[in-house]
């Protein structure tokens, strides 16, 4: 690898005291999906700490603590000081995925529970990664906010609870502070089974949420294509925002639809997309617009990073990987915001509703539009209706008339 790496220069990395660690090391940068020039960049500056080092010997473990003081580089530029503690984060990762590092051993005893919270999470109850750290953020927080100061988690009180869950009220809507207060209930409830807090914290009142209560939030068709329109398709980010933008308003995907789409979901000869939709777990063969599979085309072309891997949208930025729904969603809120228009307040979500609107306006069927948009209840795809204002005001009802006191009717 590193002769592929280095065509020229090969020799001073395979020299070297630590010429193995670096053709590993390399080895596992191509195997996570880094990219040639990132790759080499790290494999010098590693090359480079380790040779002007005495802390580290060949073939023996490298400890956590020494390498975070051997990467903190002095006399560079900021931003150079800045990528030489990133190749170093980089390294320790590689060397603890090998087995070759020896952590820091943890002293803080809010550290080592939170330490054994997320083990537990993930090795008892099979948490997932994005929940993991979803559950770490709220744990993190009560135990930064929620906590006073001259007591510790042993003396926390139902009133010190319920206060750090008013502070979150005030942060969250109640859709979110739902998940708040059960990744709360979970943590508590762990602490009390453990002996770390006392019994009995974990009974918070969930909050109230009910089905339908608010219309789902729609942007105007012309407002989805002023945003497209802000796109500059420059580069190859630019290109994939894009295009996958214009999945979401012209055929109503999910962020987790996109994310799962691979190249051989478009068939070119047929001109449809293959859809997998998770939350119904069910497939969806759409037809493509001409002008739809012009764009793939030209995505590929200019868009996509040359890389063997299946999937269709993959990350601009080394390492590449496949982009995840999270990263979808990322690309909504990046592109909202660099437009400059009005669209602080919705989410991704708003262009798969403005999608429903659209062809409810145009007068397609409840029950088709309930079909392209995978819902598994015509009564999901109803709450649509509650957004076409025109529409409800061609079936309002007339003001019943009130009698006079004369016994006239009057409108």
């Amino acid at each position: 690898m590193l002769r592929d790496l280095f065509p020229r220069h090969h020799e001073r990395y395979e020299n070297s005291r630590f010429g193995t660690e670096l053709e590993a090391f390399a080895i596992w940068l191509a195997n996570q999906g880094h990219l040639r020039h990132p790759s080499r960049l790290h494999l010098h500056r590693v090359r480079e700490v380790l040779g002007h080092s005495d802390q580290f010997e060949p073939g023996a473990a490298f400890h956590e603590a020494d390498l975070r003081h051997a990467f903190v580089v002095s006399g560079v530029p900021a931003s150079q000081a800045y990528l030489y503690r990133c190749t170093g984060r980089m390294f320790t990762r590689f060397l603890a995925a090998t087995g070759q590092l020896v952590p820091i051993e943890q002293t803080d005893p809010i550290a080592l529970l939170r330490h054994r919270y997320n083990q537990y999470l993930a090795e008892v109850r099979g948490v997932s990664a994005q929940s993991l750290q979803q559950h770490g953020q709220t744990v993190a927080d009560f135990l930064s906010r929620g906590i006073p100061s001259d007591r510790g988690l042993s003396a926390v009180t139902a009133d010190d609870v319920e206060a750090f869950v008013q502070i979150k009220s005030k942060e969250n809507c109640r859709q979110s502070l739902q998940h708040v207060v059960a990744h709360l209930r979970a943590f508590l409830r762990y602490c009390a089974d453990h002996g770390d807090a006392p019994s009995g914290l974990h009974v918070i009142d969930m909050p109230r949420v009910y089905r339908g209560e608010l219309p789902p939030r729609a942007l105007d068709w012309a407002m989805v294509r002023r945003l497209l329109v802000a796109i500059r398709r420059h580069d190859s980010r630019a290109w994939r925002d894009y295009t996958i933008l214009h999945l979401m308003a012209y055929y109503g995907l999910r962020p987790s639809e996109v994310a799962a789409l691979r190249l051989d979901s478009v068939d070119w000869e047929a001109g449809t997309l293959r859809v997998e939709q998770r939350k119904t777990r069910s497939i969806l063969i759409l037809p493509l617009a001409g002008r739809t599979l012009r764009l793939l085309r030209r995505f590929l072309q200019a868009g996509r990073p040359n890389n063997d891997l299946p999937h269709l949208f993959l990350r601009v930025r080394s390492p590449i990987k496949p982009l995840k729904h999270y990263g979808v969603i990322e690309v909504f809120t990046y592109r909202a915001a660099k437009s400059g228009l009005p669209l602080g307040d919705v989410s991704s979500y708003s262009l798969r509703h403005a999608f429903a609107m659209r062809l409810l306006r145009r007068g397609v069927g409840v029950k088709a539009i309930g079909d392209l948009l995978g819902h598994r209840s015509l009564e999901a795809t109803c709450a649509y209706l509650r957004l076409d204002v025109d529409m409800l005001r061609t079936v309002a009802l007339p003001v019943p008339a009130v009698a006079s006191a004369g016994g006239g009717v009057h409108a």
